[in-house]
């Protein structure tokens, strides 16, 4: 039987765990702003944990590059620059068709399947809303993840699972990070998935990887477009 020391060890390392993947997906999803100061007790009242969790997730997340720690003032959200995103996203088409490429070679588990099929359907019930809030960017970005992780897993190959979690380590290349979120960005998002899909089932490779390439390359163009214009001057 396991003592209590030990069954209080194994709750904590569970503890530190979940907050740690909280607040990555949070950093990931765009909840905090570049540059944003992360505050223990803030975070701490957030996830509603003790400080000494958040405290090992922040040291984590500074391990990963989604955080830079300055000694005697704290953690902060990293910033990129423009080139810095672009070149994520270019890294991440070339590592997602290659995934695509290699679901439809292998073929997709009948669990691999029914994740995006059920994607596919939520997105379809997500764009009959009459009008997006704040709230659904988070929940189209969980959708879209869905989608991309379940053909990251169809790929099979720890490697590639592994470089195309390094290429979202920016957060705005993250599938969570659902930037450009006008209706039109998110049909065109949306239609590209259910040709990807279909080219997987159909086992063609090639236009499984191109079709993948060009879906990851449109959103890139998107989100640069969104950027831009934000840093045009109001007139």
């Amino acid at each position: 039987m396991k003592t209590n020391a030990a069954m209080n060890d194994s709750e904590a390392t569970t503890r530190s765990a979940s907050t740690t993947e909280a607040l990555r997906g949070a950093i990931l999803a765009g909840e905090f702003r570049p540059g944003e100061r992360m505050y223990e007790f803030g975070l701490s009242q957030r996830l509603k944990v003790s400080r000494t969790p958040i405290r090992e997730a922040l040291k984590s997340l500074a391990g990963e590059g989604l955080l830079d720690h300055i000694p005697n003032r704290g953690y902060y959200v990293r910033e990129y620059s423009i080139d810095d995103i672009v070149q994520a996203y270019e890294i991440r088409a070339a590592l997602e068709g290659l995934a695509a490429r290699r679901a439809a070679q292998l073929g997709l588990a009948a669990q691999e399947r029914a994740i995006i099929e059920k994607a596919l359907h939520d997105g379809e019930m997500f764009l009959k809303r009459d009008a997006f809030s704040p709230a659904d960017r988070t929940l189209y970005g969980e959708i879209n993840a869905a989608f991309h992780n379940a053909i990251h897993v169809a790929s099979q190959s720890r490697m590639l699972r592994d470089q195309l979690r390094l290429s979202q380590q920016v957060a705005p290349s993250s599938h969570r990070n659902v930037i450009a979120f006008e209706r039109l960005d998110v049909r065109r998002r949306h239609d590209d998935h259910h040709r990807i899909y279909e080219a997987i089932l159909c086992r063609d490779a090639g236009r499984a990887e191109l079709l993948m390439r060009d879906h990851v390359e449109g959103v890139k163009i998107a989100l640069i477009r969104a950027i831009s214009r934000d840093m045009l001057p109001t007139p």
